[in-house]
Parts: C-alpha cells; sequence; structure tokens
C-alpha cells in the first residue's frame, strides 16, 4: 500500500459522523441540515434537456481534451464574465469537477523525490488540498488567517523561508468556508512571489457565481490581466458547474491558464483517464452557454441569506460574506464541538463545527486560537428559504438558552 495514506486526516463529514455518534436528534423536530456544502436546488431544465439529447455520446470514448464545442462554450463565459480571451485549444482543459483537479494538479506539479516541497494553502481550508499535497510527496504550511478581513489569508505571515520552498500554492477565492473575496492587491502579492520563488498557484473559483452585492468576485484570470499577466505564467483557476448551475452530480468544470501547465495537465490526465464523459460535455455546453439559470439561482440564495441575517445576527459573532453559500459564525462559550452536537440533540439541525475544517497551527499570533475554527460554526444555505429561516430561528433559541 502507498505509505502516504497513512498520513491523510479524516474527512471532516467523518469526524463529524464519529462525534455524534450516539446523539439522538429531538424527534420532535424535523431533521435541517446545514452541515454539508451540496447545492439542492432544482436542476435546471437545460441542462437535464441537454442530457437526454445527448444519450447517443455513450457510443463513443470521450477524448481528454474534450470537444472543441465544449472548449469554445468553456472559453466564451470567461470572456463574458472576466473580459479575458482565451485560446481555447491550449489555455483550457474540461475536468470532473473542481475537487479531482484541484488534487490532480497537485501531482502533476509536484515532484515526490523532492523532501523539502512545500504546499501553501489557507486555514481554514477545503481539505483536498491538504490530501493532494501529502500523496504528492510534499508537506503543508498553512497560512495564518485574519479575523478582522472575514479569515481571509494573511500572506503576509508566511516566513520568505517557507515561499522558497513552495511548489504550489492553493488560493480559494471565494473562500469555504469564510466567503471572503480576494482583491487585486492580494494577486499583486502573490504573483510577485510566485515570480521570485516559481511557485504554481491554484486558484479554486467554485463559488465565484453566488454573491450579494453588485460586483461580481474578482476573479484570478481577471486579476492577472488587470496586472498585464497575459501569459498567466504560473496561474491555473479551476472552477465547476456545481455551484453556478446547482448540478453537484454533473461532475463538470475547467482548467484554465498557463499554457505550459495545461498542457502537462493534460498529459497526466490523458494517463489517469479523466476524460469528461459525451454526455456530461453536451450539457455542460448548454449551462455555460446560458446565464439566466444562474441569475436565478443566486436570487434564490440571496433570498435565504437576506431571511437569515436578521435572526443569527442577534446570538452569534456573523456578517453577511462577499460571496458563497456559506456562514462562518462565532458561537458562544468557544467550545464548538459542545455547541454543535447540542443543537443537533436538542433542536434537530446540523452544522459543521469549525475547528473540523482548519488545522491547529504552532505560530498563531498572540491572542489567536491555535485553530482558527474554534469558536466557529459554518452553516451551508443549501436548505429552502423556509428550511433555513426556521433553522435559524431553532438556532437563535438554542444561543439563548445557553446564555
Amino acid at each position: 500500500m502507498n505509505p502516504r495514506l497513512a498520513l491523510l486526516h479524516p474527512y471532516p463529514f467523518e469526524r463529524w459522523r464519529e462525534l455524534t455518534r450516539g446523539i439522538t436528534p429531538n424527534p420532535a423536530l424535523a431533521p435541517i441540515s446545514l452541515g454539508i456544502g451540496e447545492p439542492r436546488h432544482a436542476t435546471p431544465r437545460l441542462i437535464e434537456e441537454a442530457l437526454m439529447q445527448a444519450l447517443p455520446a455513450l457510443a463513443s470514448y470521450p477524448a481528454t481534451l474534450g470537444e472543441p464545442a465544449l472548449r469554445e462554450a468553456m472559453a466564451g463565459w470567461v470572456q463574458r464574465r472576466y473580459g479575458v480571451a482565451l485560446d481555447a485549444a491550449t489555455q483550457l482543459l474540461p475536468v470532473n469537477g473542481s475537487r479531482e483537479a484541484l488534487f490532480a494538479l497537485a501531482q502533476t506539479v509536484l515532484d515526490p523525490a523532492e523532501a523539502e516541497a512545500l504546499v501553501v494553502c489557507p486555514n481554514p481550508f477545503y481539505q483536498i488540498y491538504e490530501g493532494a499535497a501529502l500523496l504528492g510527496g510534499a508537506r503543508t504550511h498553512f497560512v495564518a488567517s485574519d479575523p478582522a478581513r472575514n479569515f481571509a489569508a494573511d500572506w503576509t505571515s508566511v516566513p520568505e523561508a517557507v515561499w522558497a520552498r513552495t511548489r504550489l500554492l492553493y488560493v480559494c477565492s471565494p473562500g469555504n468556508p469564510t466567503g471572503a473575496v480576494m482583491p487585486l492587491a492580494e494577486w499583486q502579492t502573490l504573483f510577485a512571489l510566485s515570480d521570485r520563488h516559481g511557485f504554481v498557484i491554484a486558484s479554486d473559483e467554485c463559488y465565484s457565481e453566488i454573491y450579494f452585492r453588485d460586483e461580481a468576485p474578482l476573479g484570478s484570470l481577471q486579476a492577472a490581466k488587470a496586472l498585464g499577466r497575459d501569459d498567466f505564467k504560473n496561474l491555473i483557476a479551476l472552477t465547476s458547474l456545481s455551484k453556478r448551475s446547482s448540478v453537484p452530480g454533473l461532475r463538470s468544470g475547467f482548467a484554465a491558464g498557463d499554457r505550459a501547465l495545461i498542457k502537462a495537465f493534460l498529459l497526466y490526465r490523458t494517463y489517469h483517464g479523466s476524460a469528461m464523459s459525451g454526455l456530461v460535455q453536451r450539457a455542460s455546453i448548454a449551462a455555460w452557454n446560458d446565464e439566466a439559470h444562474v441569475v436565478a439561482n443566486r436570487a434564490l440564495y440571496r433570498a435565504k441569506f437576506a431571511a437569515v441575517m436578521p435572526v443569527l445576527e442577534s446570538v452569534l459573532d456573523v456578517k453577511l460574506p462577499d460571496a458563497a453559500f456559506y456562514l462562518w459564525a462565532g458561537i458562544p462559550g468557544g467550545d464548538e464541538i459542545a455547541y454543535a452536537r447540542g443543537l443537533l440533540a436538542q433542536y434537530n439541525v446540523a452544522v459543521l463545527p469549525g475547528s473540523l475544517l482548519a488545522r491547529a497551527v504552532s505560530d498563531a499570533a498572540p491572542g489567536r486560537p491555535a485553530n482558527p475554527g474554534q469558536g466557529r460554526i459554518r452553516m451551508a444555505l443549501v436548505a429552502p428559504v423556509a428550511d433555513c429561516l426556521e433553522a435559524a430561528r431553532r438556532i437563535a433559541s438554542y444561543t439563548e438558552s445557553l446564555r
């Protein structure tokens, strides 16, 4: 067996199942889950119709590079959304959802024979980043987060000696679980560091189309163009349809950016067997070419946040995020695991303790917990509006009972 498998941490939901084993939720209340960030809105009809019409594609092996029409649809969306022109033949690659691509990219970039290689990622973070680093033969350096900026990564806290050993940097903007969006000045800092030390930047942007203000979140390709980096050197942006189009089961997205990296990534994926099904490709073309369903999807999330924020703001330390569908909330008492267990038992509402989404570090700033998720919970507002509002009311009642 691969000995690196033993280095992997249990996934947050697996750990939560163990922590709640033996708890019997209040049977008088219907269960409401805000724990898993799985979109639950109805699949847009145009995607269903495209899937049905594409059934003949089952008779052919799909190419790893994808159909030209799919890559053109993806490139067209990037042009409309970010004002960035991509060569669909060399700067873009279809992937089976951003999750597998985030993992596979590390296996492409990292040299497992390099003992001192580091992968840098935010903290709290999406656990795929850590697993990709460990199985790629690298170690992970977790960046301190700044509570004053909605727990956004504090890149200035990373020592120069760490950057010198960094081979891959994971960025998540809008962030999971915080919803923070990186401004242009931060991108400028990271690009300068990448130029100086030669590391690759993998920008996870799967929440980019769920936002609550008039201006859409800045994307990495957009930032690179604004800073005169039209070659997207050492940059790969990754996104998917799961959240944008509410089709998590479709497993469809793309990677885009540096031509040399895309070429190497294509080689890896050709051997890895990562070709996207022809059915999924046709459905994805329909999805990327349509924006009306995305606007409607975003409106549903905005309605949820508008309903729950007044209720939760009165009892928790929580603010409207820049984007994404999570609330990263501070709870009274500081014990997020006990809080979440009690909420499940007494009010049948599931949330995720923040400490399961982060790692304790030894270099935390004075006055800050070693684990930045301590004392916080993540709520995924993926249930219908009525259920989210009912969950918020139960959370408020439970929190008041603890005072």
